[in-house]
């Protein structure tokens, strides 16, 4: 059995729950979860003060109830699943290294800040700078995965050095902007400065995007690598049409203000 957590009443100041991950709920007693401690906007207080706890000891949460005000949901988790209802605030699964977050509405900014390993799936849109880099660090996400059903912000994959972002709708401007390694799939339509200043790494989009001045054409061709990407994505439950599969890609190469070694795919019709 699971443990279930049922957020009482939307709390108007947010609130840090970075407790409620398998790794610490998972040999606790329904009394131990309940003393968990979480941040109020600046007191210190119970994860029993807001949620009701049912179950015990176990590595899958269920988190119900309005929580578009709670913030660091999974954050650090190395393994086991959390299964949010509803929506959540800021800086989801951040530092995770393992395990499995679903999101069924939206998420914030910063989803998956310094994730080196594990899956976040949001079935709904998330905000600005998913899978990007905190200001002032030199890398975003290290490893992983994190799959958006709906659209994104702007500033996704910001400086990531390995794993996949993967957005069902369309991103907002700069995405993948200083990406190091690592692949962005966009199956919408991207915003401007796509790649910009990226060094390596691979940006995909289904629709056209206007390039940077900086980026130079290479060539039209069938890449296959990315059918494997894409067909991945079809079993996560992503749409993706089997043109896009099968289908021819303009090679952009860039940025040549940074090392040049990267490259944007643009679906060709």
């Amino acid at each position: 059995m699971s443990i279930k957590l049922t957020l009482r009443t939307r709390t108007n100041v947010p609130l840090e729950a970075q407790c409620i991950n398998p790794d610490t709920v998972k040999h606790l007693s329904q009394s131990g979860v309940e003393h968990l401690e979480v941040i109020h906007g600046n007191e210190t207080a119970r994860l029993g003060d807001f949620f009701t706890v049912k179950g015990k000891g176990h590595d899958t949460i269920h988190v119900e109830g309005d929580t578009s005000n709670v913030k660091y949901l999974g954050a650090g988790m190395t393994q086991g699943e959390v299964i949010i209802d509803g929506d959540v605030s800021m800086h989801l699964g951040c530092a995770m290294t393992g395990g499995k977050i679903t999101v069924k509405g939206n998420a914030g900014d910063w989803v998956g800040p310094e994730m080196s390993g594990g899956q976040i799936v949001v079935k709904g849109n998330a905000g600005h700078m998913v899978g990007s880099a905190y200001r002032g660090q030199p890398t975003g996400i290290l490893g992983g995965e994190i799959f958006v059903h709906g659209n994104v912000k702007n500033e996704a994959g910001n400086s990531m050095r390995r794993g996949l972002i993967a957005v069902g709708g369309n991103a907002g401007d700069f995405t993948g902007v200083n990406l190091l390694a690592g692949s962005v799939i966009v199956c919408g339509e991207m915003g401007a400065r796509a790649g910009a200043g990226m060094k390596r790494g691979t940006i995909v989009s289904f629709s056209d995007a206007e390039m940077l001045p900086t980026f130079e054409y290479a060539c039209t061709y069938h890449p296959v690598f990315l059918r494997f990407y894409l067909k991945h994505l079809r079993d996560q439950g992503f749409d993706i049409d089997d043109r896009y599969i099968n289908g021819r890609y303009d090679r952009w190469s860039g940025d040549s203000i940074e090392l040049n070694r990267g490259e944007v795919l643009l679906f060709n019709r």
